[in-house]
């Protein structure tokens, strides 16, 4: 009885993996707005009613083939070396991580960014945004606490992530798209170079925050509040 169940999951598989196989292709072809379930049906050789056994809409399936490339994100950023005592190298490591994914993959920025057919907003459904939402940024999150490791207050870690990741993507859709070779740079080479500049500007401020602390007691931060003395807040 085992034995026939697992058959009978193994045959699911397969046919749902030959559904999103097929799915990649269209949507590749087509965008989300232009795919259909009867499109993709028809690529992945089924009836439209077999589709529907297995995901309720094709915005299901465009978030079951996102949710798979962020899975993968995750698990790249995750085998990024960590260095215990050097910030610095474990956000290098993590960042270049997700910079190399996506350079070495870039139909998956295509996926995670709806870019098929232009640059312009556009979302699944609110809670299959939030969940994938949710999970790019737990793939990002790891530059975050590096940048906290380096001394920022949670505030400024996370604009400075939020820049890193803006600037990162920004060069990998001018790879993409071929427009760096106009100015004879290498994407990767400008990351690089972000990277030790946002470093260097994460330590500076980091040292002029602890130097300036003593003064600045009582006195109210940037964010809001109050800095109380030999407060841990940056």
């Amino acid at each position: 009885m085992h034995a026939k169940l697992q058959r009978r999951q193994t045959l699911a598989d397969t046919r749902r993996a030959l559904v999103l196989d097929a799915a990649r292709a269209v949507f590749a072809e087509a965008g989300i707005e232009g795919a259909s379930i009867r499109e993709i049906a028809k690529k992945a050789g089924y009836t439209p009613g077999a589709i529907y056994s297995y995901f309720e809409s094709k915005e299901a399936i465009y978030a079951a083939l996102l949710d798979e490339s962020l899975l993968r994100l995750q698990a790249a950023v995750a085998e990024a070396k960590v260095f215990s005592s050097r910030p610095d190298k474990t956000l290098a490591a993590k960042a270049q991580a997700w910079f190399d994914f996506y350079a070495a993959n870039p139909r998956d920025l295509d996926l995670g960014f709806y870019l098929v057919h232009g640059m312009r907003p556009r979302g699944l459904t609110s809670e299959l945004d939030h969940e994938l939402n949710d999970r790019l940024y737990d793939a990002l999150h790891p530059c975050e606490e590096a940048l906290r490791a380096l001394g920022l207050g949670a505030e400024l870690a996370l604009q400075e992530n939020t820049a890193l990741f803006a600037h990162g993507v920004g060069l990998l859709l001018m790879q993409y798209t071929g427009r760096i070779r106009m100015f004879r740079q290498s994407a990767d080479a400008l990351f690089k170079t972000y990277l030790a500049q946002l470093t260097l500007r994460s330590a500076t401020v980091a040292i002029n925050e602890d130097a300036a602390e003593p003064a600045a007691a009582g006195q109210p931060d940037l964010f809001g509040g109050t800095v109380q003395p030999n407060s841990t807040d940056t």
